[in-house]
């Protein structure tokens, strides 16, 4: 089943479309999930490579103990915390990469944490604190 990830370039948001066959892919006209702007930009999907669970731990060990995480610098955790997602291999969501991206820029954990209340609730799905 192929799958494309598109950029939309009216909300900024990231889209990921799939469809049955490639056929099918040909005839569609992509529009955004949040948006309905057919206003895509299709972006080049990262490759997966095949690896143990052990051997993608020890990475994430590797990393985290390389990191050196001074609390004063949220842009060393964004850092890490990119990292850590790139060799997770799974796509997090927009909250993740909003995060991310703020501390990247030199936010403070304090004040992103403040102007996104909902990320330190848990979920309705019934994770524990």
């Amino acid at each position: 089943m192929p799958i494309y990830e598109y950029r939309c370039k009216d909300c900024g948001r990231k889209v990921t479309l799939s469809y049955r066959t490639y056929a099918e892919y040909d005839e569609a006209t992509p529009t955004c999930t949040y948006c309905g702007s057919a206003n895509l930009v299709r972006l080049i999907s990262r490759v997966a490579i095949v690896r143990s669970e052990e051997a993608r731990l020890s990475a994430l060990e590797d990393m985290a103990a390389g990191a050196d995480l001074d609390d004063a610098d949220p842009r060393t955790l964004g850092r890490l915390m990119r990292e850590m997602s790139r060799e997770l291999g799974e796509d997090l969501g927009d909250e993740f990469d909003e995060v991310v991206s703020r501390l990247e820029a030199g936010e403070s954990p304090e004040s992103i944490e403040k102007s996104m209340p909902d990320l330190a609730e848990p979920s309705e799905q019934g994770d524990v604190e």
